[in-house]
């Protein structure tokens, strides 16, 4: 190994370790046993408590700063020092941590698939203690590429698998992206299982992601989605709601 990727190695490590410290308790939000989760999402309200604290703090100081223009503002010590802790304060929280800090990513990439993968499977905890639904949108937008890793690829499978076998919620029509980028035998079989089960719900959502899967020059728009329901022969039409 060359110096210089020892030291990216040493690097990667460093930025694995900082996510970890900062969100590392996270895990807890997906676990199966209750206590663990029950655990993790008081610690998670703390820490929004603690961020929202530091963000009234910042809010503040922004006010009283402003007279001095937006340059000398920001050279102001108080509001400097606001402004750095709430940076930190949010980074140890959810949905904040994940804000513009690569974790479409690198070492924070499994910080990212872990609030997708919270909000697939315990969706009341996630829409009770961190609703965000334009984070969850940015997310699975910045999933849909086609150059993850295998172990990536089959974390995507298996959110797609799950969501489309569940009544419609807010912005789960942006998992079609995902389906497109990691469209493949396994995909495919996983959809295809769903789409022949007594799900009404499954068999309606995983045949408009085949469907869409064997059309890739065709938009996934509100106004196909529509359409495709009030056709699709043995199906339910307008069971989904259609507006995510």
């Amino acid at each position: 190994m060359t110096n210089g990727a020892a030291a990216g190695a040493g690097s990667d490590g460093d930025e694995a370790d900082a996510w970890r410290a900062r969100l590392g308790w996270a895990f807890g939000l997906i676990a199966e046993d209750p206590a663990e989760r029950a655990a993790a999402l008081a610690h998670l309200d703390a820490a929004r408590r603690n961020t929202w604290a530091a963000l009234d703090r910042f809010n503040e100081l922004w006010h009283l700063t402003r007279p001095l223009g937006p340059q000398e503002q920001y050279q102001e010590p108080a509001f400097r020092r606001a402004h750095e802790v709430y940076a930190d304060v949010r980074s140890h929280s959810l949905p904040e941590g994940l804000w513009g800090r690569g974790a479409d990513r690198g070492p924070g990439l499994p910080y990212a698939l872990l609030f997708l993968e919270w909000e697939a499977r315990f969706p009341r905890e996630w829409t009770e203690h961190a609703k965000a639904w334009s984070t969850k949108q940015s997310l699975i937008r910045r999933m849909a590429v086609v150059d993850h890793d295998q172990p990536t690829r089959a974390k995507l499978i298996g959110l797609v698998e799950v969501v489309v076998q569940r009544a419609h919620r807010c912005k789960d029509r942006e998992y079609v992206r995902v389906a497109r980028a990691v469209d493949g035998e396994d995909l495919r079989h996983r959809l295809g299982t769903a789409a022949a089960s007594d799900n009404p719900w499954a068999r309606l959502h995983a045949g408009y992601v085949l469907w869409l899967l064997d059309r890739p020059e065709v938009p996934n728009t509100h106004h196909v989605w529509r359409t495709w329901v009030s056709e699709a022969s043995g199906r339910r039409p307008g069971s989904a709601d259609p507006r995510g």
